[in-house]
């Protein structure tokens, strides 16, 4: 894989009741999303609650994923944390296990370090690396992270390491801003916000999705990304998939998720999240899955 495209899943991370990673339940969970059409799973994004998790949490948890027979070829986890030493540590597992790339947050915190103070960052991370294997996805969510991945530093970062800066996640929500990527950086394969900008994105060379809702609804979602390169007529099914969007976003991504897996799946571990999130709520659950009627149809069955 050189620019990845398709719809990529960054998925739920569960939690027993003690507290530690449900090994069993994000096992089954990253195969059922697979298996629903996802062309790759990325680990310890925003939506897996990545900044809860502890480095050794996520490279044990990385390798129970390949342990149970999922390609290293279909993971794309992210790697970025404040602390430039274990990003590198964190990538440079991941990379020595094959995976197809890292998603990595800017460096954050320290937020008027500016492009150059960034270019600095990614430039270090991938000499410290040193593996000609690694490929990068760019991780632009500053309404989280307080620091942006602008279109100028993604063309720099590409045009300094163009074979290892591949691609480009977009989760500002503002397709300005994504349109300004895809001109700045034409070989970069730019993602939009999530799948309400999937089929707008491919008719304006973007490189698919990656969406929390693939957790959810990756058949459909797999479907529009198909049928739209296939140039059929996707209208009713991009309403279709806007609306399940909306509807689990206005509940708060990651609850209503786990909400909704807990009602489905009839295990509890699913409404446990890491603080300084608060647990979903099976009412919650069942309310959504009301709201969602037959689109939900599938969730929980394999």
């Amino acid at each position: 894989m050189t620019r990845p495209q398709g719809t990529i899943a960054p998925i739920l991370t569960p939690f027993a009741d003690d507290g530690g990673i449900a090994r069993d339940l994000f096992v089954s969970h990253a195969k059922w999303v697979l298996d629903q059409g996802a062309h790759f799973l990325s680990p310890f994004g925003t939506t897996g609650e990545a900044l809860s998790l502890s480095l050794g949490e996520r490279m044990q948890a990385l390798e129970w994923l390949i342990e149970a027979g999922i390609s290293p070829s279909r993971l794309m986890p992210g790697t970025g944390v404040t602390a430039l030493p274990e990003t590198v540590e964190l990538s440079a597992h991941a990379v020595g296990l094959g995976c197809a790339g890292v998603m990595v947050l800017p460096s954050f915190f320290y937020t008027g370090a500016g492009d150059n103070g960034q270019a600095r960052y990614y430039g270090e991370l991938i000499e410290r690396v040193a593996n000609p294997a690694m490929r990068m996805i760019l991780y632009h969510i500053p309404q989280n992270s307080g620091v942006p991945v602008s279109p100028a530093l993604t063309a720099r970062l590409s045009a300094a390491f163009p074979g290892t800066v591949v691609a480009y996640k977009d989760s500002a929500g503002d397709w300005n801003n994504t349109a300004a990527v895809i001109v700045a950086a034409p070989s970069v394969a730019v993602f939009p916000s999530s799948e309400a900008q999937l089929t707008k994105g491919l008719a304006n060379g973007a490189a698919g999705c990656i969406s929390a809702t693939v957790n959810l609804n990756a058949a459909a979602i797999r479907s529009l990304y198909d049928r739209t390169l296939a140039g059929e007529d996707i209208a009713d099914a991009d309403a279709a998939i806007k609306e399940f969007r909306k509807i689990i976003q206005d509940a708060g991504l990651i609850p209503a998720m786990k909400a909704v897996l807990a009602v489905r799946s009839g295990d509890k571990r699913w409404l446990n999240l890491r603080a300084p999130h608060e647990n979903a709520t099976l009412a919650n659950g069942e309310a959504l899955l009301a709201a969602l009627g037959s689109s939900a149809d599938h969730i929980g069955r394999n």
